[in-house]
């Protein structure tokens, strides 16, 4: 039989508000409503199916500053996350949030009403305390430390959920399981001990003998059960991802193991995440979970140092296991055995004896460079749809940002740089010259900086979308803002996929010559006050710190520049 839930109860509030689901429904047509932000979603589906068991709700300000504090909510109740609703001051004063309030919960992609809230408390959180005791540092290099600086609202809403539906998906529905429905499953096929394993990466041969022999210890079942939700930026594509679960999952034995997919929003909190993920296994009914080394960890801190211990994960998980009540699979890294043709536990390899290993570092640069992968490293199924997901460098879209004053030659830079890429061939070429998508529309100069911020965001979006698709994008706003720059390298790195390639090039000609050779006369105008908004005459130009390439029409001519950047992009493999 399964698990029992953790709380003894599974707290599936799409079952229990079934009866009254078409009054809520309605009623949400006449609440005011907040829109979820991806993050959100996915936590409040958790919160709904029972995934989050004992939670019902978004954390009002008791179990948050319980659960910062001692890992447990106000009733005592072991839970590792805080779970909270943010919103902004301006939509609290907006849609009249305030204690006592029902508030319709909307979902981004399709605007339609999942639940209501009845708000309980709104409150301030202390975002570095919950940096510091949740993520082990108030350091932006963690990813969700970064989030909370960035995209978390300033304020928190708790309150009691009713369901409405659960979030509609359209992707790999058959592999999409409640607790409930996997419970079920697991009395069907009368599976007794199941061990979970948890992945946000794609799978190889080591994984599946990792696996298997957790099986073969615990004589259970396998339930490959990996997140499909909010994962760290920069790992590969669910889409990709499940495609490599579904290869690999041929590979077990008939009957032995089963795939759900998780919509879970990853913290990447190391031995908090690690007890978090035990508890939500525990609710979809596993009685086993493995916890490997680093567990949910992101990597190195702003010192180069790893934000947690190897085994940091599997010690608190050992701590809490009487409460958690999930029995905890140790592993150490699986290493490869050529004399025996197998893969064993890193610990358990004789000294002296030859192992190889292909680090993800490694993998990534097969995979973009078109390098041989060993068969004794991965399957060849798993193999062809990363490639497929994951061309060599000459096929992968890229983004050269020329950044400049206006009249520093960068637009001309850019023309030029156009027409020898498409003598070139092999892709489609973008040129967005100027700070907004089509700036023939707009008169020069006219709007405020909340509108250049907009336009450079739209910016930021149309060069990712068209990097992904494997083009050549050419960029050249004046965007005198460091954080604007910023911001555009970030959403391209994070959602151009393998057209990920980024290159600031500054075109760093001096002021005295731009305003010299303006045939416009924007700077004299601007010196009139007759324009405001140009950098370099009344806003400062913020020069890049770490520009890939730094170039001036002073000092060089466009054939020269030309070529400077061909060659960028081929030390890069990119042409």
């Amino acid at each position: 039989m399964s698990n029992a839930p953790h709380g003894g109860i599974l707290k599936d509030l799409i079952a229990r508000d079934e009866n009254i689901r078409a009054s809520l429904k309605a009623e949400a047509n006449t609440l005011a409503d907040v829109v979820l932000t991806e993050r959100q979603l996915c936590d409040l589906e958790l919160i709904m199916n029972g995934g989050f068991s004992p939670l019902e709700s978004f954390m009002n300000k008791a179990d948050y500053d319980s659960v910062v504090e001692t890992l447990r909510l106000a009733d005592g109740a072991l839970f590792a996350m805080p779970i909270t609703l943010d919103v902004s001051k301006e939509v609290i004063e907006d849609k009249k949030i305030a204690p006592g309030a029902r508030i319709a919960l909307r979902d981004p992609r399709d605007d339609q009403a999942l639940a209501i809230i009845t708000v309980e408390d709104i409150y301030q959180p202390d975002k570095v305390k919950e940096a510091v005791n949740v993520f082990g540092a108030d350091d932006p290099a963690h990813p969700a430390v970064a989030y909370l600086r960035n995209k978390v609202q300033d304020y928190y809403v708790g309150g009691k959920l009713q369901a409405i539906q659960p979030p509609t998906h359209f992707d790999y529905v058959a592999l999409r399981y409640t607790p409930a429905e996997l419970r079920a499953h697991f009395a069907k096929v009368a599976w007794r001990k199941v061990v979970a394993f948890q992945t946000r990466n794609p799978m190889h041969r080591a994984h599946r003998e990792l696996t298997v022999l957790a099986a073969r210890q615990r004589q259970a079942n396998v339930l490959i059960h990996p997140v499909v939700g909010l994962t760290k930026p920069g790992d590969v594509d669910h889409y990709t991802r499940v495609r490599v679960y579904e290869a690999i999952m041929a590979k077990y034995p008939n009957g032995m193991g089963h795939l759900a997919l998780l919509p879970l929003a990853m913290r990447m909190a190391g031995p908090r995440e690690a007890v978090w993920h035990a508890i939500i296994r525990k609710n979809y009914g596993a009685t086993h979970f493995i916890v490997g080394r680093d567990h949910a960890g992101p990597g190195k801190n702003s010192q180069g140092k790893d934000f947690y211990g190897p085994y940091d994960a599997q010690d608190l998980v050992t701590k809490y296991r009487d409460e958690i009540q999930i029995e905890m699979v140790p592993f150490q890294q699986m290493t490869y055995v050529p004399s025996r043709d197998e893969y064993q536990p890193v610990d358990e390899v004789p000294k002296g004896v030859q192992t190889l290993d292909i680090s993800g570092t490694e993998l990534r640069r097969r995979l973009k460079t078109g390098a041989p992968i060993p068969d004794w490293f991965s399957y060849d199924a798993v193999v062809k749809t990363l490639r497929e997901s994951y061309p060599p460098r000459t096929k992968q879209g890229f983004v050269l940002f020329l950044t400049g004053l206006h009249n520093s030659g960068k637009d001309t830079i850019a023309k030029a740089l156009q027409v020898t890429l498409n003598q070139q061939g092999g892709r489609s070429v973008s040129l967005l010259v100027g700070d907004s998508i089509r700036p023939e529309l707009d008169a020069p100069f006219s709007k405020t900086a909340a509108e250049k911020s907009k336009d450079l965001q739209r910016l930021a979006y149309v060069s990712a979308e068209l990097a992904r698709a494997g083009a050549a994008v050419i960029a050249a706003p004046v965007a005198p803002k460091a954080s604007s720059r910023d911001a555009i390298k970030n959403t391209v790195l994070q959602t151009a996929g393998p057209g990920g390639n980024f290159f600031t090039i500054h075109v760093a000609t001096p002021l005295e010559h731009c305003e010299a050779t303006d045939r416009q006369g924007v700077y004299s105008a601007a010196r009139q006050g007759q324009l405001s908004g140009v950098a370099g005459i009344d806003e400062a130009y913020e020069t890049p710190e770490r520009a890939d390439l730094v170039v001036d029409m002073t000092q060089q001519s466009i054939t020269e520049i030309v070529t400077s950047i061909v060659l960028l992009l081929e030390t890069s493999a990119l042409v």
